[in-house]
């Protein structure tokens, strides 16, 4: 049996897949399969993949686009690993990071079923890289959560403070990943954290932490379909939500943060700020709210409301992070 089948699901990304699979390729562990599900592209996909003469890389086409939950579960089913790992086609992998995940479960019971690392973005521009030292010194004013286990990670994950990544850094057993259902393919958002929830039902998850990904910042959903996706999320974990809020995790507030921010990048600051009134801001998250609170101005020019949004958003970023 192959040790790790890696799950490339791809759609319209030529210029960027060929990145994923070398890095896939690359990896220290020879006995590796790469998966690439090409769901019904119409750019030159096929003529990317043709190129690969290596026996390694075997190619799965979906004749038309069903979405990427939908091909990375054809991925899932097409494997033959004892392991499989996702990568998504605009992600590229360190070539040391399946070895590393397969240390991490080398001398633990059969009850860790699953491992996964830290990610790195690529912020492009010098805004970017202040936006990262800024968020990077700021983060160590945070609490570390919990970040290895199951029971002990449900919580973080449903209050985003741990993002396994299931579509670029996990790694786990082959059969749990079938067993958990695959990805939910009528989720169009929280679909990596959702995924993981599952696999935690059947054991335990290791943490690497190394930056062992590298991911490029890519474009969302519009705010109303995140806002959609994420009550369709909490609501199918309401129990776990009331469970773990009652012990003190801010859950629904998280959220709220998530979705404020979102509206506030497409402009909609009203919208944004209704969310902000209710949301979790810790001192970590400030330079992204206002990155793109920016944003949205930028991209939506009216003067007043903008001093008003900015105004606004600095007076609540500052006065809760220092009530944490």
């Amino acid at each position: 049996m192959t040790r790790v089948s890696v799950i490339i699901p791809t759609y319209n990304r030529a210029a960027t897949l060929p990145r994923a699979i070398d890095s896939a390729l690359a990896q220290t562990i020879d006995d590796l399969e790469v998966v690439v599900v090409d769901d019904g592209s119409t750019d030159d996909t096929e003529s990317v993949l043709a190129a690969y003469e290596d026996s390694r890389v075997r190619p799965v086409v979906h004749e038309t686009n069903q979405g990427a939950n939908v091909a990375r579960n054809t991925g899932l089913e097409d494997a033959r690993g004892e392991y499989v790992a996702f990568l998504d086609s605009d992600d590229e992998w360190h070539p040391e990071k399946l070895e590393r995940q397969l240390a991490a479960l080398e001398d633990r019971s059969n009850d860790w079923v699953g491992v996964y690392c830290e990610t790195g973005y690529e912020l492009s521009g010098t805004d970017g890289r202040l936006r990262s030292a800024a968020a990077s010194v700021l983060a160590r004013l945070d609490d570390d959560p919990t970040r290895e286990g199951n029971d002990e990670l449900v919580g973080e994950i449903l209050a985003d403070n741990v993002q396994p990544g299931a579509g670029s850094t996990l790694l786990v057993r082959t059969d749990v990943a079938r067993d958990a259902g695959g990805f939910d393919e009528e989720l169009d958002r929280f679909q990596d954290p959702e995924f993981c929830l599952r696999v935690l039902e059947c054991g335990k998850l290791a943490y690497v932490d190394e930056e062992l990904v590298v991911r490029e910042e890519t474009g969302s959903p519009p705010a109303a379909v995140i806002e959609a996706a994420s009550e369709q999320y909490l609501s199918a974990y309401e129990s776990e939500v009331e469970h773990f809020e009652d012990r003190g995790y801010e859950i629904r507030s998280s959220h709220a943060l998530i979705l404020a921010k979102q509206y506030f990048a497409e402009g909609r600051f009203l919208r944004g700020l209704w969310h902000l009134r209710t949301a979790s801001v810790s001192p970590r998250t400030c330079p992204g709210v206002c990155w793109v609170a920016g944003a949205g101005i930028r991209r939506r020019p009216r003067p007043v409301v903008a001093a008003l949004v900015v105004s606004f958003v600095i007076a609540t970023l500052g006065r809760r992070a220092l009530t944490r």
